[in-house]
């Protein structure tokens, strides 16, 4: 349990990939505990070697931790564990990018907005994000006993696991969400502004066009999306 709570270390680093190996060596060093005492020697290899460079979706960081950590207590040469490492970091990367980044997250979001629209306001985000966090959690748990079982095998293990199979789904109901939330949730914050509305359509598109135009690829549909529903907030309050 205290490697699952130290994932929190992975999870809170992931945009700092050197900070993330970093991460990846606190949540392993409870479960090479007992390898400390059978094997000193294989032990302060196996800690340096789980603190190495790592760069993958921080919510399935769990599955390489476990599997590691496995191919550790099973005596592989250390060379075959650092190039399994390398191997499990695009999978995995692709898989939590394309599962929550694509689905899960923006599905949530839609939710919320929903929830917003319908009346229920603090009560439905709150709920969102206890679910969503409660979605991560059991993600997490899940990785890291699945990376422990397989070991060496964990690619085989990931690829029959529910985890592919999913990611069309969660991108379709991502679709249908956001699909619903954004007309209604523009319905819900401009039809109180009248004619009003219409400025402030016009003022936030611009500024979604200024935005592409200066930062480019750093500017994803999602932060946009959060900032243009806080600028339309703003000028609808702001204008006569």
């Amino acid at each position: 349990m205290r490697a699952l709570w130290r994932l929190c270390s992975v999870q809170g680093a992931w945009n700092y990939e050197r900070m993330t190996g970093i991460g990846m060596g606190h949540a392993a060093e409870p479960l090479l505990e007992d390898l400390k005492s059978a094997d000193p020697g294989r032990h302060a290899e196996a800690a340096v070697r789980a603190s190495e460079y790592f760069n993958s979706h921080p919510y399935l960081a769990g599955l390489a931790l476990g599997a590691l950590v496995r191919a550790e207590y099973d005596l592989v040469p250390g060379a075959q564990i650092s190039r399994l490492r390398a191997a499990l970091t695009s999978p995995l990367g692709a898989l939590g990018d394309q599962f929550f980044w694509a689905g899960v997250v923006p599905a949530a979001m839609g939710l919320a907005i929903l929830g917003v629209v319908g009346g229920y306001g603090l009560l439905a985000t709150v709920l969102v994000l206890v679910l969503y966090n409660a979605g991560r959690l059991l993600t997490g748990i899940w990785a890291l006993r699945t990376g422990l079982a397989s070991g060496m095998k964990v690619g085989a293990a990931l690829g029959d696991s529910w985890l592919p199979r999913a990611v069309t789904p969660a991108g379709l109901l991502a679709g249908l969400v956001i699909g619903l939330a954004v007309p209604l949730g523009a319905d819900w914050l401009l039809d109180p502004l009248g004619r009003r509305a219409a400025i402030v359509t016009v003022l936030t598109a611009l500024a979604g066009l200024v935005a592409s135009w200066r930062l480019g690829p750093r500017i994803t549909a999602v932060k946009f999306g959060l900032v243009a529903i806080g600028l339309a907030l703003i000028l609808a309050w702001g204008l006569p």
